[in-house]
């Protein structure tokens, strides 16, 4: 069944040393996009969770928090952020002068600062590391899909409910085209009676004028494809692959269809009902769009 591009997913675990956290939230997008913020000593982690969470999640814009925190300290290494530690430094000075106050800034003020002191444990294991993430990772992301697929069927319940309107509609299309030539037919011969009187009709010319009718306002052809997209839609929406792109197309030939029918029909109560399947297809495209 389809899933959402929308969800949110979150793991923290005390793991071999560290506490480790992944939160992962998304929202709709055309293609997969992907930002983490990480602790910068660990920023080797961000393309291999970026390959991760894309080997599960194929479309939408995805935020993702890792948070490593080193528990045993004793084995921990205090190390300086001299660059950036330099940065605020000539950053206090500038306002000082700028703005003629006192510098009564000291190393401790330096130090609170974001990432300026980076405490590590000794030694690091990339890869181990990495194990680590990725298996918080893991149960991050599987709550993240979970909130995905429960969004989905919501949107499955939607799209295959206004799908059965449109289906419907088609079938009232079908029983009353026929009865629109007959119609034709019958308003033809009056009009005629009207202004020829008791002059004998020229049935042949009749019948030929309600043919050429019949085929102007003939939507055998377009019915037959709506039915056919609203079965390939159907099947779309109830696989688990990421469909978002297909359905989108697909519902393009819908409207098609649809208008196609709209410029052929010459009845009142057709024309309503085309309008109402436009509408349908406009909220079933909104849902589309958050489909991935």
């Amino acid at each position: 069944m389809v899933k959402s591009m929308t969800g949110f997913g979150r793991a923290s675990r005390e793991i071999d040393g560290y506490m480790i956290t992944v939160e992962l939230k998304s929202v709709n997008h055309r293609y997969f996009e992907f930002l983490c913020r990480c602790p910068r000593q660990y920023g080797f982690i961000d393309d291999k969770i970026k390959s991760f969470v894309n080997s599960k999640v194929a479309r939408g814009k995805i935020e993702c928090y890792v948070g490593i925190e080193a528990l045993n300290t004793e084995s921990a290494d205090v190390v300086v952020n001299n660059t950036l530690a330099n940065a605020y430094v000539k950053a206090l000075k500038e306002i000082s002068t700028n703005y003629d106050l006192k510098e009564d800034f000291g190393a401790s003020t330096i130090a609170r600062f974001p990432d300026v002191l980076i405490v590590r444990k000794s030694e690091e294991d990339e890869e181990k590391i990495w194990q680590l993430v990725k298996t918080v990772a893991n149960e991050a992301v599987e709550k993240f899909i979970d909130m995905r697929k429960v969004e989905g069927k919501k949107m499955y319940d939607d799209v295959y409910s206004r799908s059965q309107f449109i289906l419907d509609t088609v079938s009232f299309i079908e029983e009353r085209s026929p009865q629109t030539v007959k119609e034709y037919n019958d308003k033809l011969v009056e009009r005629v009676h009207d202004l020829l009187g008791d002059v004998t009709l020229d049935e042949g010319r009749i019948l030929q004028e309600v043919a050429i009718y019949a085929d102007k306002v003939a939507v055998a052809e377009e019915t037959v494809r709506l039915r056919s997209h609203i079965s390939q839609l159907r099947d779309f929406i109830s696989s688990d692959e990421a469909v978002g792109r297909k359905l989108d197309f697909l519902i393009q030939e819908i409207n098609r269809e649809t208008n196609t029918i709209g410029s052929k029909c010459n009845d009142v109560e057709i024309a309503r009902k085309v309008v109402e399947v436009k509408a349908e297809i406009e909220k079933i495209r909104e849902q589309i769009q958050n489909i991935e």
